[in-house]
């Protein structure tokens, strides 16, 4: 051991040598690195070609000004104020009524024997379409079907 002399104390033990890492300058390489590595990566540019469907083109005289009449059949069939239609044509039919200024009401009449998995998928493209007066009419002769 070495002992050192110091001016005020006499004899002191010298202070052993510090044997950690300095891990500072390793992590600013690291980054550096990283930083560099994320500018030389080169950007995404894949296009995926997308099918889109075509805008359904609705008949003018179809939307009544007032009220229209939306029917479900038994079988889940869907007609619009006696004219026969499908789903797109529900959600075209239901978006250009939310357009009007003064919206009219959409009645919305299903059979009994309906599944209610299918009026429920009607409610759903009604609830999407953002109609504020869809409602369910003539429920009164289901009074006693219970």
């Amino acid at each position: 051991m070495a002992y050192a002399m110091a001016p005020s104390n006499g004899w002191v033990r010298e202070a052993a040598p510090m044997v950690e890492m300095n891990t500072t300058p390793l992590i600013d390489v690291m980054l550096v690195l990283l930083i560099m590595f994320i500018i030389t990566i080169p950007p995404q540019s894949h296009q995926v070609e997308v099918a889109l469907p075509k805008p359904t083109v609705i008949p003018s005289d179809w939307i009544k000004p007032l009220r229209n009449e939306l029917d479900m059949s038994a079988g889940g069939s869907l007609s619009w104020n006696h004219h026969a239609i499908n789903d797109a044509q529900l959600r075209a039919l239901l978006a250009a009524v939310v357009a009007t200024p003064k919206p009219p009401e959409v009645h919305f009449r299903p059979d009994a024997a309906a599944r209610f998995n299918r009026v429920d998928e009607v409610l759903a493209i009604a609830s999407q379409s953002g109609a504020s007066s869809f409602g369910f009419a003539g429920n009164e002769r289901y009074r006693d079907s219970f």
